[in-house]
C-alpha cells in the first residue's frame, strides 16, 4: 500500500529554519552499507563519490539554505554492533553538514521521550517512524498535533542538551 506521507526529500526541502532527527534504537536492522562494514570493509572518505548519497546531498542543500540540521541519538552501552557501524558511518553526515550528538540511556533518566524516532520540521511537523522488533522500517506518519510537538520539542532540547558531540564520542 503506498504512503501518503511525502518522501523526506520533499519535507526538507519545505523547511525554512530546523529539521531535527531523534533516533532511539540500538539497531535498525540490516543493508548492504552495513554488512560491507561487517565483512571488514572501509569508506575512503577521500573518495566522496565513493559514499555521498542522495541523502547527503539533501542534507547539504538544506544546510547551504540556512537550515539547521541536528540529529540526537539515545544509545545503550556498551554500544550494540549496529550502533559501532552508525557511529563510523555518522562522518558522512558530519560532512553533509549535521551536527549529531549522542546521549548514553543511562544519563537519560528523569526526562521523558516519545516512544517512537522522528523527524521534527520547523517545530510545527513530525514525521514519526515506526520500526518492526527486528529493527526493519514499518512505516511513517505525520503530525502537526499540539500536544506531539510540545513532547518531540521538549524531549528533543532536553537530550540535545545532555548529550556528547559526534567528535567527541568515543565507542
Amino acid at each position: 500500500m503506498p504512503s501518503s506521507v511525502p518522501p523526506f526529500s520533499e519535507l526538507l526541502a519545505n523547511t525554512r529554519e530546523s529539521a531535527v532527527h531523534f533516533e532511539m534504537r540500538d539497531d535498525y536492522g540490516t543493508n548492504p552499507r552495513l554488512e560491507a562494514w561487517q565483512r571488514g570493509e572501509r569508506i575512503n572518505w577521500d573518495d566522496r563519490e565513493s559514499w555521498w548519497h542522495p541523502f547527503h546531498q539533501t542534507i547539504a542543500d538544506a544546510v547551504a539554505r540556512g537550515v539547521a540540521v541536528r540529529r540526537a541519538r539515545i544509545v545503550s552501552e556498551p554500544v550494540s554492533e549496529y550502533i559501532r557501524w552508525e557511529h563510523y558511518a555518522t562522518h558522512a553526515n558530519v560532512m553533509a553538514g549535521e551536527d549529531v550528538r549522542w546521549l548514553p540511556r543511562s544519563q537519560a533518566t528523569g526526562f521523558l521521550v516519545p516512544a517512537n524516532d522522528f523527524w521534527l520540521f520547523d517545530g510545527k511537523l513530525i514525521r514519526v517512524h515506526h520500526f518492526a522488533g527486528d529493527g526493519r522500517h514499518v512505516s511513517d506518519e505525520l503530525s502537526t498535533d499540539p500536544g506531539d510537538l510540545k513532547l518531540c520539542v521538549s524531549a528533543f532540547e532536553e537530550v540535545w542538551q545532555r548529550a556528547i558531540p559526534h567528535s567527541e564520542y568515543t565507542i
